[in-house]
């Protein structure tokens, strides 16, 4: 197996499980399991066991090892410097190993089929191509986030075209399981329809997409610019006309694990945020590198590893949100809106706690005389 040679180098310290301050657990298996083999320290001495055929594949070792959300919070927080960035590669990789070998979880089995269908003005040399993604196609409430940014980019005079119903799923997801033959197949399809059309700037709906096609498709031979859409509206929402007769309201904002911890940006969402009056933005007591995870990445979202019923991330991050005296909890990743509103449900917070998509937001105040002449 790829990068077997690190997983005997962790000496179980256990700062891979927290948030940089120390403050309860931002590793959202451990979270939910509490017990060390869901940890990045456990699941990766169960690995080694497992590849010396010390112990057996299980079907509960399987579930330990995809249930890893490729959220980065181990990589952020290991105390070893050098192979730290190693970390969730050598966990894709033992996903890798079980996929090849057939060796993979029902649910994991099902999504996998999933993500070789899809359905969503195709682009015709507009200025970007909006990548709709996994989420926006397959999931009802991904569908209306998609189309509330599509009204957003539109509203705000952004040029742009879609790939209608050629679009695929961006392999993501795939990638982050371990099907790499999938995640080539979907990336090389992807690839051949973007140059076609001479594609050469994409805004994604999800950074999960974001991630994916801005550092995986070079190597396959796609090479774009690359934004999520917070990066693009950001800047173009300084320009816009707001409603001046709503009262005032506190948000509070969610940090996506693959525009934040594995791309480092913070800031765009929080400019968006900015650009309205009337909005008082609060930040939670883990944000920024040291933000929760929502726990659906790695395929969790359509899998339901980490089961809703369990102390989960997702629970463990609204009542955060509460917590913050926020009245709405804004995100900027269909994955993330669907766990988190779930969460909310389940922890009876629904009413206290609105989660709603950063366009959402900016919709509901924009000046309804605001148009796309405006720009």
């Amino acid at each position: 197996m790829q990068y077997a040679e690190i997983l005997h180098r962790c000496f179980r310290c256990g700062y891979c499980k927290l948030p940089g301050n120390y403050v309860d657990f931002n590793c959202p298996p451990y979270q939910a399991f509490r017990f060390e083999t869901y940890s990045p320290g456990g699941r990766m001495w169960l690995i080694r066991a497992w590849l010396e055929k010390k112990i057996e594949l299980t079907d509960r070792l399987q579930e330990i090892i995809f249930s890893c959300v490729s959220c980065g919070n181990c990589v952020a927080h290991c105390t070893f410097p050098k192979f730290k960035d190693q970390l969730l590669l050598a966990f894709t990789a033992a996903k890798e190993e079980l996929v090849n070998g057939g060796r993979v979880p029902p649910a994991i089995r099902d999504c996998l089929t999933r993500l070789t269908q899809s359905e969503i003005e195709r682009f015709d040399n507009q200025d970007y191509l909006f990548f709709v993604g996994d989420v926006g196609a397959f999931d009802a409430r991904g569908q209306e986030i998609a189309r509330s940014v599509v009204h957003c980019l539109s509203k705000n005079s952004i040029s742009f075209g879609l790939l209608g119903a050629a679009e695929i799923s961006d392999g993501n997801e795939a990638h982050a399981m371990g099907e790499t033959e999938l995640f080539h197949h979907l990336a090389g399809e992807n690839i051949q329809k973007l140059n076609a059309l001479g594609v050469r700037q994409i805004i994604t709906l999800s950074p999960h997409g974001f991630h994916v096609i801005k550092n995986e498709y070079p190597r396959l031979g796609g090479n774009y610019q690359v934004f999520h859409y917070s990066q693009i509206l950001a800047p173009a929402l300084q320009k816009a006309t707001f409603r001046a007769d709503l009262p005032p309201l506190r948000v509070t904002y969610h940090d996506s694990c693959y525009l934040g911890r594995h791309n480092q940006e913070y800031g765009s969402a929080r400019k968006m945020l900015g650009a309205v009056p009337g909005l008082e933005l609060v930040e939670m007591e883990r944000s920024f590198q040291n933000a929760l995870c929502c726990g659906g990445g790695g395929g969790n979202l359509f899998t339901g590893i980490i089961d809703s019923r369990l102390d989960t991330a997702a629970r463990s991050r609204v009542r955060e949100a509460v917590a913050s005296g926020a009245q709405v909890l804004a995100v900027g990743c269909p994955q993330c809106a669907v766990m988190l509103a779930d969460a909310a449900k389940v922890e009876n917070l629904d009413r206290q706690l609105e989660v709603k998509e950063l366009s959402e937001i900016v919709n509901s105040r924009l000046a309804s005389q605001y148009s796309t002449n405006n720009g």
